[in-house]
């Protein structure tokens, strides 16, 4: 059973039940047939205890049981306050315009940033878990920054990505604003700029317009295609009619994979990429 990505170490791999970790190369193929039902993959180390059947779109791919012990001990859900170890808030930026405020256990180093998709991000201060939760609410509000950008957003993004100077400037700009602000000083330290670019470890470089996205896996449906990037929870695909496909890897958890073998065609649903809008042809209309 398929448990999505991981970027253990700093590369991408798909994980499976029992901890097997399979790499994975951009360039390489890709070819894949979803089995059976698409089952509850439990949650915390702890299989579902009904081995429940959840939905194909589902991205959290779990019941709503192990879907709440997921969560008991979550620090994004503000249930986990008394975690003594060091936290990190840091500054991501996704896409033009597109960055956030975030926190993350120092131990973890870089690897939430990967899991999350962001192309350039810089630290800016260390500190105990409450006093890291108040900066980032604080600087959230303060900057107009969110705590999450969406996942089709960042995708898009990454198809036609500014040069890395540019992303890196626009992170700097958001850290001295965020140094400006008042208070959260006193509780934290703060860390100086110094941003780190994830274009390389997630493959951009050179990537074809985005055509489509994976909506499900569904049962004897296949995947195939040519890897050429990972990002976050994503695979950027070519397939075999060149098109370039993103496929989220937390459609895949819970599914039993089997390999589709030479000459299998692309056969699960797609959704198409909506046609950017251009706002100032949108701003006549009203």
């Amino acid at each position: 059973m398929c448990r999505g990505i991981t970027w253990a170490g700093g590369a991408p791999g798909l994980r499976w039940r029992g901890g097997r970790v399979s790499a994975l190369t951009y360039g390489q193929d890709l070819a894949f047939r979803a089995v059976g039902i698409r089952r509850c993959p439990g949650a915390r180390g702890n299989p579902c205890p009904v081995h429940a059947a959840v939905p194909g779109r589902a991205t959290g791919g779990r019941c709503p049981e192990c879907a709440r012990l997921d969560r008991a001990h979550s620090v994004a859900a503000d249930t986990f306050l008394d975690d003594p170890q060091p936290y990190r808030v840091y500054l991501a930026w996704f896409g033009p315009g597109m960055t956030k405020v975030g926190i993350t256990a120092e131990a973890r180093g870089g690897a939430r940033l990967l899991e999350q998709g962001a192309v350039t991000f810089s630290w800016l201060g260390r500190g105990p878990l409450m006093a890291a939760r108040r900066t980032e609410e604080v600087l959230r509000h303060a900057l107009g920054v969110p705590d999450r950008v969406a996942y089709e957003r960042k995708r898009a993004a990454r198809h036609a990505l500014p040069p890395a100077g540019d992303r890196a400037r626009e992170v700097e700009e958001l850290y001295l604003r965020a140094r400006a602000v008042g208070g959260w000083t006193e509780t934290l330290e703060p860390l100086d700029f110094a941003p780190q670019d994830h274009a390389g470890a997630f493959g951009l470089t050179g990537l074809p317009p985005l055509a489509g996205t994976v909506a499900e896996l569904v049962d004897g449906g296949v995947v195939t295609g040519r890897l050429l990037a990972a990002a976050g929870p994503d695979l950027h695909l070519l397939a075999p009619d060149g098109r370039c496909l993103a496929l989220d890897t937390r459609l895949m958890g819970g599914w039993a994979l089997r390999s589709a073998g030479e000459g299998a065609a692309f056969s699960v649903p797609v959704t198409d990429v909506a046609p950017a809008v251009d706002p100032s042809a949108q701003g006549e209309l009203f």
